[in-house]
């Protein structure tokens, strides 16, 4: 019995160690705190020029990272926020094509996030702006039975790297973000 006790308490530690370790994942809380939208692959943007209707229409962001710009052609626009473009565009038009042009940017459609793990429906999902994980799941269908509640893992592109960060449900969600709900064992 001495020497079962000593064997028990070094293996109920090593239980609880394995089970706290996770490779790659951070679990540094992401900002709540609303932050400049930035422009990415795949949305797709109205862009005004006043009193210029030929300049003024709907443009995707293209795979490049670029929009293709009547007159001045490709205009960086991944990466960037919508002010920073439009003072780009408007930048390039001054005074070549058009005197002290006004330019307005909304983005129309934002990117995808993806839902995946132990929720009913897992997949890809339109984002709306202001969205919490928890609204998250609730869109796919809610958790399965064998989901670990307490929790999730956001996957997201910070300064042009891919980092996973283990948040909670009020966490705020971005465009492109993907969530991971994972298996509670017991």
């Amino acid at each position: 019995m001495k020497i079962l006790k000593p064997f028990l308490l070094v293996l109920c530690l090593m239980a609880a160690a394995c089970s706290s370790y996770e490779p790659g994942v951070r679990t540094t809380e992401l900002s709540n705190e609303p932050a400049d939208y930035i422009l990415g692959t795949g949305d797709m943007l109205r862009i005004t020029v006043f009193g210029q209707d030929n300049l003024s229409g709907e443009y995707k962001v293209e795979p490049s990272g670029v929009i293709a710009f009547p007159l001045i052609q490709q205009v960086n626009a991944a990466g960037y926020t919508a002010r920073e473009v439009e003072a780009d565009i408007a930048d390039r038009l001054d005074p070549e094509y058009i005197i002290a042009p006004r330019v307005s940017i909304e983005v129309l459609n934002y990117r995808n996030m993806y839902i995946l793990g132990e929720v009913q429906t897992p997949g890809k999902y339109e984002y709306v702006p202001n969205m919490t994980v928890l609204q998250a799941i609730a869109i796919a269908g809610g958790y399965t039975y064998r989901a670990d509640e307490s929790g999730a893992e956001v996957t997201r592109h910070v300064k042009g790297a891919l980092k996973t960060f283990t948040v909670d449900e009020t966490t705020m969600l971005k465009p492109g973000d993907t969530i991971v709900v994972k298996r509670r064992w017991f």
